[in-house]
C-alpha cells in the first residue's frame, strides 16, 4: 500500500445533497443518481471536481452496522442561492491523510482496512472528529479499473 501525504487544508465550502446510510445499507448509488442531474443548478461552484462527503458519529468503530451520513457535493465561493432540496456544509480547516486510490469502488475495501487498521493504528496520528472525504477529479471514471480518486482521513497527533 501507498503511504499517505500529510496536509493541513483550508476550510472548504460545498454545496449538495445528502443521505444517511451504513456500510451494509449502502445507497451511494442513490445518492449521486438524485445529485448529478442537477449539480448544474449550484451556481458559485468552483472547478470540475466532485466531492463526496462522509460525517461519522465523534466516535467512529467501523463495522458494516456504522451509521454515517454521506454527501455529494461540489465546492462552491459562496452560500447563495441553494437550490432547492441541497444544503450546504463546510469542511473546516484541519490536518489531513490523503491516500490516492486507484481501482473499481468494489474493491476499495482493501484499501479501507489498510488504513484504518494497519496505517493509523501504526502511525503517530489518530483520528480527528472532521468529515472524511474523497475528491473525485480529473482522473476518475466511474467503476472503471484505472479510476483514481484522493481519500482524506481527518487526523490529529496522537494524545496517548
Amino acid at each position: 500500500m501507498i503511504l499517505p501525504e500529510i496536509k493541513t487544508i483550508p476550510a472548504i465550502h460545498l454545496i449538495g445533497n445528502k443521505l444517511p446510510m451504513s456500510f451494509s445499507e449502502n445507497r451511494t448509488f442513490e445518492l449521486w443518481s438524485s445529485f448529478m442531474p442537477r449539480r448544474k443548478e449550484i451556481v458559485h461552484s468552483i472547478g470540475t471536481d466532485l466531492y463526496c462527503i462522509q460525517e461519522y458519529e465523534s466516535t467512529v468503530q467501523f463495522s458494516t452496522d456504522t451509521q454515517f451520513v454521506k454527501w455529494a457535493t461540489v465546492p462552491v465561493t459562496s452560500f447563495e442561492s441553494i437550490p432547492s432540496n441541497m444544503e450546504s456544509i463546510t469542511i473546516p480547516e484541519g490536518l489531513y491523510a490523503v491516500f490516492t486510490y486507484k481501482g473499481l469502488p468494489s474493491e476499495f475495501a482493501e484499501t479501507f482496512k489498510f488504513i484504518f487498521f494497519e496505517w493509523l493504528p501504526n502511525s503517530i496520528y489518530q483520528l480527528d472528529h472532521r468529515p472524511h472525504f474523497e475528491i473525485l477529479g480529473a482522473k476518475y471514471k466511474n467503476n472503471d479499473p484505472s479510476s483514481e480518486e484522493d481519500i482524506y482521513v481527518p487526523i490529529k497527533f496522537n494524545d496517548r
